[in-house]
């Protein structure tokens, strides 16, 4: 039995994507039905360049894991997404210490290959990037890897959070 987004939210916050963890990104928005995810992330000083900037490869992991979980919302069964490829455009600077919005959203899902997108805005609404990708849907087996909240992103292990 299919289950509601509600539910999937509350389970897919619960158990992130290891680079979702490392970065902060917090899962806060899922459609289902159209294939949409959003997370809100703070651009961390240790993530920035030496001008201040959220450093483009943190920006791309944010966005491939913003496109995958939209992907795997959609798919509405449990999937990998291994990217086929991606482009990524950069539209403006992601400031340290501000808040920016990673929104992934599918474009067409197909049985094998999966198209999708995910940009990157400021508080204010400002497009700061854009990936496209294309991605295979694989079947998974077994439990996957996975940071349970409560646990470090670096090690895996339970850390104490005062949350």
């Amino acid at each position: 039995m299919p289950i509601d987004d509600a539910e999937l939210l509350q389970r897919m916050r619960a158990r992130q994507a290891p680079t979702a963890a490392l970065l902060g990104m917090d899962l806060f928005e899922l459609d289902s039905t159209a294939g949409r995810s959003k997370f809100r992330m703070v651009c961390a000083p240790q993530f920035c360049n030496p001008m201040g900037n959220l450093q483009g490869g943190i920006i791309t992991t944010a966005l491939d894991d913003a496109a995958a979980t939209a992907i795997i919302a959609r798919a509405g069964r449990r999937v990998g997404v291994p990217t086929i490829e991606f482009k990524v455009s950069f539209f403006g600077p992601a400031r340290m210490n501000s808040t920016v919005f990673a929104e992934g959203r599918v474009v067409k899902f197909g049985r094998t290959i999966t198209f999708a997108e995910a940009d990157l805005t400021d508080e204010s609404g400002k497009l700061l990037a854009r990936l496209t990708t294309s991605v295979m849907v694989v079947e998974v087996d077994g439990p996957g890897h996975f940071i349970e909240k409560g646990q470090s992103a670096e090690t895996g292990h339970h850390v104490e959070t005062s949350q």
